[in-house]
């Protein structure tokens, strides 16, 4: 047996309903769940959970804000300069996780060191400097990060359902071929296609990697004749499935006559299009994972030792896990905007460097006051 899967999830939770779509409802679960977390680590560590609130405030605006701001300055910077608005148009897609993590340090350190209150002005915002008891801006980041690492899983997993921030083609018969992209191009063309749905073909791949996947597309006219649904197989969907780029990037359909049967299912013509898909690494997957076992990592440290953890342990462990792994992970990724593809290392290894770095810095100064005191 080939050891691929075809992948088509809806991104919405119920069809024909666009909100609440999975990305958003996991997003939100790992802030809710990294809630809960922190409530617990402040019971226990004798602080007033009431401040959690105030934290996932600083915490929500940071991962938006800087993972948008960091996907435009870093990945579409030229655009960016050109439409500085394009920064709240969301639903055209861009968000860096780099950015983000530059985001939260900056709240973090608001957090600690200022209160915020609103006031009838132009600036409606007030900030006035005013330290946390017992909330130093090193104990409060060592106890972020292990609610970050989870939310990094839900993130990721959200990418995934989302078919976003693929792998690059395995060239082998294992992988995941993201065939949710085609689906949706075709319902949302005027070829007249009620439905879409790819599955695991049968068959020899066609090349290693290009794997067979069959296309089941069901016509909405009951009335359309036969040489209509024929007519739009051979040259509409063909042609879709050669030439538009965002088809094309998971599917690969051979020269010649397309291979399909059709039958008349329920009044309506049923098409089964035997085509072939790419396999790629489900690197969102792989991603997901680390984060669940760095998530895991901290809190075990935290559980033990607690308020005896020297601060900036926990930082220094997650910066050096998280953006050591991206490196690496990078490399089963494909690039994400097109000036990287002529870049020795593209632009998340570029940026998880400076992280990785600061992440031994605050371990070796942990080593080196430890052992002076």
């Amino acid at each position: 047996m080939l050891a691929y899967i075809v992948w088509d999830p809806m991104r919405e939770i119920i069809k024909g309903i666009q909100p609440p779509v999975w990305y958003s409802v996991l997003f939100a679960a790992g802030f809710i769940i990294g809630y809960q977390i922190m409530v617990k680590i402040f019971k226990k560590e004798g602080h007033d959970p009431q401040n959690v609130d105030t934290l996932t405030v600083h915490m929500v605006l940071a991962t938006i804000i800087g993972a948008r701001l960091g996907h435009l300055v870093f990945y579409e910077p030229d655009r960016f300069l050109a439409d500085p608005l394009m920064f709240f148009r969301t639903w055209e897609g861009g968000l860096a996780s780099h950015g983000a993590a530059f985001g939260i340090l900056v709240a973090l350190y608001l957090y600690t060191n200022y209160v915020v209150s609103t006031r009838p002005s132009i600036l409606p915002l007030k900030f006035t400097k005013l330290k946390r008891k017992g909330q130093s801006y090193l104990w409060v980041v060592d106890r972020i990060v292990i609610t970050v690492a989870l939310a990094g899983a839900f993130i990721r997993m959200g990418n995934f359902v989302n078919s976003e921030i693929i792998g690059k083609p395995t060239e082998s018969e294992y992988g995941v071929v993201f065939g949710r992209v085609a689906e949706e191009l075709l319902e949302k063309s005027n070829y007249g296609i009620e439905s879409a749905e790819a599955s695991k073909g049968t068959g020899d791949a066609l090349a290693p990697g290009i794997v067979p996947v069959d296309l089941t597309v069901t016509f909405e006219d009951m009335r359309l004749p036969e040489q209509d649904a024929r007519r739009v197989i051979e040259n509409s969907i063909a042609n879709s499935l050669r030439n538009n780029y965002a088809i094309a990037e998971h599917y690969v359909q051979p020269a010649g006559a397309i291979n399909y049967d059709l039958n008349l299912v329920d009044r309506k013509f049923v098409a089964v299009i035997h085509t072939y898909g790419i396999a790629r690494y489900p690197t969102q997957l792989y991603e997901a994972g680390t984060c669940v076992i760095l998530f895991l990592i901290l809190y075990g440290i935290w559980a033990k030792y607690k308020e005896r953890l020297p601060e900036g342990v926990l930082l220094g462990i997650f910066l050096i896990w998280i953006f050591g792994l991206r490196w690496f992970h990078e490399l089963f990724k494909e690039n994400q905007v097109a000036f990287e593809d002529d870049m020795a290392f593209n632009m998340g290894q570029i940026l998880s460097i400076p992280l990785v770095l600061l992440g031994v810095f605050i371990l070796l100064r942990v080593l080196i006051k430890s052992k002076k005191s």
